[in-house]
């Protein structure tokens, strides 16, 4: 889930840009040292958008930059559990499909897809199941529901974000569309 979110951080201003230690510099510095970091407590910043308030600086022994501490708005992305999110699918692998979910993915395991059997297809990179001719590729929208959530801040690639598809209302978008109109053709009988 996205968040609109008022942060505290310390900023270190090189000696360079001291002649003028105004907001717009100190948004830049925030932007470089935050933006695309993953953080347990926040998510991941997307974006440093506004700065409030620029404490006194400080200096420390043996470094030539002032800090500063700042008061800003940022735009997070907080994955949450049991929240149902929509996202695209950017790779299918033997055992799964990675969907892209904001600006992490997240893995929909092959077993957490549907109740059919869906086997690999490498050659046109997507799952495939013989029941009902159904298919699961690169660029395909899905509606799923996040499980697991492990992140890793120091390194935010090593995050993990577990999906399953396999509940009512949860899956590919063309299979829900698929399934409405079933239902509606059914009712209508």
């Amino acid at each position: 889930m996205y968040k609109r979110v008022r942060l505290k951080d310390t900023v270190e201003v090189p000696p360079e840009e001291l002649g003028d230690v105004s907001p717009d510099l100190v948004k830049r510095l925030l932007q470089d040292k935050l933006e695309g970091r993953m953080d347990e407590e926040v998510g991941s910043v997307v974006s440093v958008t506004e700065v409030h308030d620029i404490g006194e600086g400080t200096v420390l022994p043996n470094r030539p930059g002032v800090y500063y501490e700042a008061d800003f708005d940022a735009v997070t992305f907080d994955p949450q559990m049991q929240e149902v999110v929509d996202g695209t699918v950017v790779e299918v692998v033997e055992f799964g499909a990675f969907v892209g979910i904001g600006p992490v993915d997240g893995l929909l395991h092959v077993s957490q897809i549907s109740d059919e059997y869906l086997a690999f297809d490498g050659e046109n990179q997507q799952l495939a199941s013989n029941e009902s001719n159904r298919t699961l590729g690169v660029d395909d929208a899905v509606r799923a529901r996040i499980v697991t959530k492990s992140i890793d801040e120091r390194n935010p690639r090593d995050s993990k974000i577990g999906l399953t598809a396999k509940q009512p209302g949860l899956g590919k978008h063309g299979w829900l569309e698929e399934d409405h109109e079933k239902r509606e053709a059914a009712a209508g009988e």
